[in-house]
């Protein structure tokens, strides 16, 4: 059965970004547990920056789960990517994420790799880039599969990356991969942008899909913009999705609207009259 998670950000250096919460963990969790969340999505500054204990004792008093981490800020607060030109960054990229996967299994979670994907340019070119994803992802992934959670690759849309930016060329490319371990992450924000029909793209990915970023096409909540729920529903159940559905999506007009639009919207797409 498809669950429901928000979005918290813990990174100051994100403002602007597409996080519903705001105003600290705790905050988060009060709200969250009081409009009927499942789980929170966390995006933390570093690992550093999670205390596996404080948020296990808060996510006990309100009765929630999290849902996934974000590894992203070590491309908001580092400019660290797993293409970067330069090994020494590379390396520390993979660390970053790595000390993620740690904390974020520690509280029952997986990691989300996004931003911190790069893109390839200069003297990188798209093999060579694909050749070091490729090798970060079989490597991470087999550090999240050690601590009993998936990694969770998100394909961004065109103006966020030049690597992948559909879900049918991502599942063929991951697929590839030794491991197994590597699941992904579908953004209804990037799909919007990039996939032909959506529900479609989502049956041709099957089991790799691991996460959901339940978010309109103008990246609000969604009921708020144009995307047509009802089919990707549809889709996820045909191939069995029973993970979370997280809003990921613009604090607009402001959070508490955001945050309640979208669990209604969640329970009217898992429930229609």
């Amino acid at each position: 059965m498809m669950r429901s998670a928000v979005t918290v950000s813990l990174l100051p250096q994100a403002s602007g970004g597409p996080f519903v919460f705001w105003n600290g963990l705790e905050d988060a969790c009060v709200h969250a547990a009081a409009l009927g969340f499942d789980a929170v999505e966390l995006f933390p500054p570093d690992a550093a920056g999670l205390d596996p204990a404080r948020v296990r004792m808060l996510l006990q008093t309100h009765g929630l789960a999290v849902a996934a981490v974000g590894s992203g800020g070590g491309w908001v607060v580092h400019r660290l990517t797993l293409t970067h030109a330069d090994a020494a960054v590379r390396a520390r990229a993979r660390e970053f994420i790595r000390s993620i996967i740690e904390v974020a299994a520690s509280l029952g979670a997986p990691a989300i790799i996004g931003s911190m994907q790069g893109r390839w340019e200069g003297e990188v070119s798209r093999e060579q880039a694909l050749a070091w994803l490729g090798e970060a992802l079989e490597e991470l992934g087999a550090a999240a599969q050690e601590r009993g959670m998936p990694l969770l690759y998100e394909p961004l849309n065109r103006y966020e990356t030049n690597l992948f930016n559909r879900l049918g060329d991502t599942a063929q490319w991951l697929r590839q991969l030794r491991g197994g371990n590597v699941r992904i992450l579908a953004d209804l924000f990037h799909m919007n942008i990039e996939e032909a029909d959506p529900a479609a793209s989502l049956i041709e990915a099957g089991a790799l899909i691991g996460h959901v970023h339940f978010v309109d096409s103008n990246r609000r909540a969604v009921g708020f913009g144009h995307t047509e729920i009802p089919p990707i529903v549809a889709a996820l159940r045909e191939i069995g999705y029973a993970g979370y559905l997280s809003a990921e999506v613009l604090p607009l007009p402001d959070p508490q609207t955001a945050a309640r639009q979208t669990i209604e919207s969640i329970r009217k797409a898992l429930n229609p009259a």
